[in-house]
């Protein structure tokens, strides 16, 4: 999904509309600043949350909420059931500061939070989504074009990591497939692809679509 969403932004520049906004089970959702940016805040634990109460100084409207609602905030199941009305108390709290501020704020309260991106603004101007990340790759797909695909994370001293390798093309291990797992000689194979019946490698517009999934063709 995501490696999909980052060739998408690559090569159609095509930007993703924001999909939900709150983090379930707990409290965490997306907020605008007075820049015109988005960021995360989430408060996963009792430490993060009350590192978050501290950085807004929002400690009697809180209060008052836990009071209102019966609820205890110090629960992360109860700042899920209370996440609409903590989301309306911070709103106006980010909405009067910059990024820059939030983040000078924000970062000595140990506060749970980064900048909410896009995929275009990521592809663009984030370096842990380049080749300057290890786990990246420039790879040049057929029918497509170039953009960053990610290797395997896992790194052991005795093994070479994975490489990272384009999709295939629709079609392209139909002879491999058919003589390795079917068994069927050259000959047999030969008169497949003459009938119509099977077909080499084909770069078609529904796979110009997938942005490099990696099926394997038999066509």
């Amino acid at each position: 999904m995501a490696a999909g969403a980052i060739a998408e932004a690559q090569v159609c520049r095509h930007e993703r509309q924001k999909d939900g906004n709150y983090l379930y089970g707990a409290f965490g959702r997306d907020f605008t600043t007075r820049d015109g940016r988005r960021i995360m805040a989430v408060a996963l634990t009792l430490r993060r949350w009350q590192g978050l109460v501290e950085a807004t100084e929002l400690h009697e409207a809180f209060a008052t909420l836990e009071r209102m609602m019966g609820v205890d905030l110090t629960k992360e199941g109860d700042r899920f059931e209370a996440r609409e009305v903590i989301g309306a108390l911070l709103k106006p709290w980010t909405g009067a500061r910059t990024m820059a501020e939030i983040g000078e704020i924000f970062e000595p309260n140990d506060v749970c939070w980064g900048p909410y991106q896009t995929f275009i603004e990521l592809v663009d101007s984030d370096p842990r989504c380049s080749t300057a990340n290890p786990i990246f790759e420039q790879v040049e797909q057929p029918g497509i074009g170039a953009y960053l695909m990610p290797g395997s994370p896992l790194h052991f001293g005795v093994l070479e990591r994975v490489p990272v390798s384009r999709a295939p093309l629709l079609g392209e291990h139909t002879d491999e497939i058919l003589a390795d797992l079917l068994g069927l000689s050259e000959g047999e194979i030969g008169r497949l692809h003459d009938g119509g019946g099977v077909a080499g490698p084909i770069a078609e517009p529904a796979y110009r679509r997938s942005f490099g999934g990696s099926r394997r063709g038999l066509y």
